[in-house]
Formats: structure tokens, sequence, C-alpha cells
């Protein structure tokens, strides 16, 4: 099936492992031109080789932490050093923050921010070069629990505002062949991942979260996940702007 994706622009916010380095190996393999943002050096030097062999025929990366930085002047930075996107992912966030539901502002603000905000604050700055080129696409990648409402209150709550941001705002782009959308992964185990640990150790958890919250009964991988962004950056997703896309393994 052609993507429609060599030669395309693309950024990947969060790419060194896991979820986000399996988005970078596809969009490598579709020979796409990719910028990738994340904090760590040397899982990115990593990453960078790995997409080179597979016939990327341009990979740069750029270190920094969008928790720390001012994220429109770091979006205003790349395009000023690499030109207008044509595609961009974010693979941003994360459940590992407060718990507490009772928790004050700084808590929801950092959950907030570090799940929706930041990146939708970068949008603000990547996506008008988009909308002058009358073509972009903008993969949001959410969580299961954004649909769900389960587990860390914090974290399914960040997400639930993400996924509307990307209904409401993806209807407004729409009418400018600017496909905005987010993909929502189910539990996916990889190397160094939460899961990993308690599979390697055959621990009982394992089993009882599969039996009660994805029927498949099994983890996805970070292809799988990849596979679903790659097609919504093609030119075949044209007509699912603000599509929120379930990758979670029947999810119950």
């Amino acid at each position: 099936m052609e993507l429609g994706i060599k030669n395309k622009n693309v950024l990947i916010v969060g790419a060194s492992k896991g979820i986000g380095k399996g988005i970078a190996l596809g969009f490598a393999e579709e020979k796409a031109n990719i910028v990738a943002v994340a904090r760590t050096e040397d899982l990115m030097k990593e990453v960078k080789e790995e997409c080179l062999n597979l016939g990327c025929p341009s990979f740069e990366y750029v270190i920094e932490d969008i928790m720390s930085c001012d994220t429109q002047a770091f979006a205003k930075s790349l395009l000023e050093r690499f030109g207008s996107f044509d595609i961009v992912v974010h693979n941003v966030g994360g459940s590992l923050i407060s718990r507490n539901p009772l928790g004050g502002a700084e808590d929801w603000n950092y959950a907030l921010k570090f799940n929706a905000v930041a990146s939708i604050d970068m949008n603000s700055v990547l996506i008008p070069p988009m909308i002058e080129k009358g073509w972009g696409r903008v993969i949001q990648i959410s969580s299961i629990s954004a649909k769900m409402l389960r587990g860390n209150p914090l974290y399914a709550s960040a997400k639930a505002f993400l996924d509307a941001y990307v209904t409401t705002v993806g209807r407004s782009l729409a009418p400018n062949g600017v496909v905005l959308c987010s993909v929502q992964p189910g539990a996916v185990a990889f190397p160094g991942s939460y899961w990993d640990k308690f599979v390697k150790e055959g621990h009982p958890r394992v089993d009882d979260f599969l039996r009660h919250h994805q029927a498949i009964n099994r983890f996805g991988t970070p292809k799988e996940i990849a596979d679903a962004v790659l097609f919504m950056a093609s030119e075949l997703s044209s007509f699912m702007p603000g599509a929120i896309i379930p990758v979670d393994g029947a999810n119950m």
C-alpha cells in the first residue's frame, strides 16, 4: 500500500524508545525525512543509526525536555532550523505523575502540561505553515485511559482533555487539508517499559491485568501503534480529521 510519506518532512517529539522509537523506525522504512526530539542523546544516537540503516534519507535529532523549555519558542526554533513540517507526531506524556485525585492546581497543571498542553502549545506554531500549504498531519499519542477513565485520575483526565482538543480543533482545521487526530494505545510492552519487568518475572499481575482489561490477552507492540500512526500520517487519512483511534487489543 502506497502511503505517500516518502520524502515528507516529519517531526517526532518523544522518539527515543518504545512507541516513539517504533514510530521513528516506521517513518524510516517509508523513506521520510525525520527530525526527532527527546531528552537522552545516547538513545537518540541509537535510533538515528537504526533509522539510517533502514534507508531513512535524513535523520536529525534535537535534545530537549519539553517540560523545562518555552514550548512555543522551541517550536519556532525548529521551524527556523529545519523549515516547515508536513507531519508532526507528539508522543509525549505519561502516567508517572501524581496519583492524588485531591491534589491541587500544581499537580493537575503538571499532568495537563505533560500530557496535553505542551504539545498543544507547539502546535500553535507548527500548524499554521501546514494551513498555508493546504496539507498537513498532526498525530497526538493519547491513551485508552482517556476513553475508559480509570487508573490514575490525573493522567486519564489529561488525556481526555487532549482528545477533546483533537476533536474540536480537528474540525476547525478540516477545511484546510490538515488532519489532526489522536491514537489511543492500550497497554504496550517493550524492553524497559512498565510491563516488561512483570512479563520477565512471570508475575501473576500480568495474567490478571490482561484477563480483565485486554481481550486479545496480550500486550501491544510499538510497531502496532506505529502502523496506525503511519496510516494517519498518510494521504489515506484525508477523510479522517479529528479522529480518535483506539489501538488497544479490545480493551475492556
